[in-house]
């Protein structure tokens, strides 16, 4: 029986994702170990060993939810789906470097409150596209709105 996955496809589409991480990452390990220690956090902060294996798994199923609408559909017959997707992506990579790389949980809340509203929007396009990509990115969308409460909370600490 011959597969119809398209694995060079797959592959790039999850590359994408997880080279947002990795820009992240960067910006993170700068001030994680230092001036995120010295911030007062709420009693539901996770540990920090929590966000790596979290953000690696949803950066995963982006790329899949990605694949799917590949797929489906092409650039030029839907550029909207990928603009709004290329739009959240760069929203999430930008909430580390305003958050851990400018040490501002004031700007880095801005920025995860439209990325709440870019994903959402996101999940909207991709349900129209394939309803199983939208459904492999709520998830990412619970865990962000979650980050946005975690933001305030320590933004409102501090």
């Amino acid at each position: 029986m011959k597969s119809n996955i398209r694995w060079e496809t797959l592959a790039a589409c999850i590359i994408i994702c997880q080279l947002a991480g990795i820009i992240g990452a960067f910006f993170t390990q700068q001030s994680v170990d230092t001036w995120f220690l010295t911030l007062r956090k709420p009693v539901f902060n996770p540990p920090s060993w929590v966000f790596g294996p979290v953000w690696t798994l949803l950066y995963l199923l982006m790329g899949i939810a990605l694949y799917q609408v590949v797929t489906r559909t092409r650039y030029r017959e839907n550029k909207c789906v990928y603009n709004i997707f290329g739009i959240q992506l760069l929203l999430n990579a930008l909430w580390s470097f305003f958050f851990f790389g400018m040490r501002s949980p004031g700007l880095a809340l801005i920025d995860i409150v439209l990325l709440d509203i870019v994903v959402g929007y996101t999940l909207i396009e991709f349900y129209r596209v394939k309803p199983s990509a939208a459904f492999i990115m709520i998830p990412y969308q619970l865990w962000i709105l979650f980050a946005t409460v975690l933001n305030l909370a320590i933004y409102l600490l501090n």
